[in-house]
């Protein structure tokens, strides 16, 4: 069975091992060997990751649905931490790197291409996740309560994998994995719920 000591062990390595690439990525564009569109190869990098990892949150999640793996919840809030941090440097390129606050094309960018809608909504959406990631918060809401905003990670996972899908150009599979693998364990959480909720009754 796994402790929750041996998970707080390695959360260090964890924490170093996925930030990482993205100090390896800020540093190839600074010094000009990203490639030849070097603000879009950075920008796509950064979302891929950032929706690798929301999906890491979300499988965690459910392994940690088993009782031997209980001690796996230690690790679901630095990595949507981590999370947060990829999807903000992401936006960042964006808003910064590719148009240099240019908020009133920005604003029509996000209204003309529905990509942009739905990736500037999942970020939007984060914020409730992130405030209410602190044990106090927890304490503050209820469990339950709690419990209830954080299923907002599926829908944010949803509009990620959106904007993934209409920005890619060819290739689709990817997008179209992660969706599958969002639905399924989608599927376990609501055949969880209504098991419990039979037993309950019973």
């Amino acid at each position: 069975m796994i402790s929750s000591k041996s998970i707080n062990k390695i959360k260090p390595i964890v924490l170093i091992t996925f930030l990482l690439p993205s100090l390896i990525w800020i540093g190839m564009f600074i010094d000009g060997s990203l490639g030849v569109n070097p603000i879009d190869i950075l920008m796509d990098k950064l979302g891929e990751m950032s929706l690798r990892l929301l999906i890491l949150v979300l499988i965690i999640s459910s392994l940690s649905q088993f009782t031997f793996l209980r001690p796996l919840q230690n690790l679901r809030r630095l990595i949507g931490l981590v999370t947060f941090y990829y999807i903000f440097l992401h936006l960042i390129c964006y808003v910064f790197l590719d148009h240099f606050f240019n908020f009133s094309f920005i604003l029509k960018d996000v209204i003309k291409r529905p990509f942009i809608f739905f990736g500037l909504l999942g970020f939007i959406l984060l914020f409730p996740l992130v405030f209410t990631s602190t044990n106090k918060m927890v304490k503050k809401l209820t469990f339950r309560v709690w419990k209830k905003i954080h299923y907002l990670i599926y829908l944010v996972i949803l509009l990620g994998i959106f904007h993934f899908y209409l920005l890619a150009k060819a290739d689709k599979t990817e997008p179209l994995i992660y969706l599958g693998i969002v639905i399924f364990l989608l599927f376990l959480r609501i055949y969880k719920i209504f098991f419990t909720h039979r037993v309950v009754q019973r």
